[in-house]
């Protein structure tokens, strides 16, 4: 598969993203588990079908340390007896922030069930991070990104 656009040939683009990625250091500097974003952006990607991601993300996860029965079991995670509850608290945020058009958006049980795992600062990462990963899922998407080839650090 060939892209419809190379984002980093286009005026404009490289400069957009290169926002997005400073964007990220609110993550970074929230306290947020780094294994729990991780989840987050895998969980989103599959969601979204954005195979680029969840080629990076995956990869990425591993990369950090991240075990390959949790990150094959993310589509799963409500099934799973490898995440805890926090994890799962995330991840539902996740599903129900990422499936806005499908329902009536994210619903109080989530959000509650996630505020108490989470403190402030972290909720306000968790929802920047599934804004960003859903964005990042949709510029791949849309320009049909190929998936399979990412190297782990290669965004540093």
């Amino acid at each position: 598969m060939e892209p419809r656009l190379n984002l980093y040939g286009v005026a404009g683009m490289p400069k957009f993203m290169k926002y997005l990625q400073s964007a990220a250091k609110i993550v970074t500097d929230s306290g947020l588990p780094a294994a729990t974003a991780h989840l987050v952006e895998i969980r989103a990607s599959q969601i979204n079908g954005c195979g680029f991601c969840v080629d990076m993300h995956t990869k990425e996860a591993a990369h950090h340390g991240e075990s390959q029965l949790r990150i094959n079991m993310v589509a799963a995670w409500r099934e799973a007896t490898v995440f805890t509850e926090a994890e799962k608290a995330a991840l539902e945020l996740t599903e129900e922030g990422t499936r806005i058009a499908d329902g009536p958006g994210v619903s109080d049980q989530a959000w509650d069930n996630a505020a108490k795992h989470y403190d402030e600062d972290q909720l306000g990462a968790l929802v920047a991070l599934i804004a960003m990963i859903n964005t990042w899922n949709r510029l791949n998407v849309i320009t049909r990104q190929p998936a399979g080839d990412y190297v782990a650090g290669s965004f540093g």
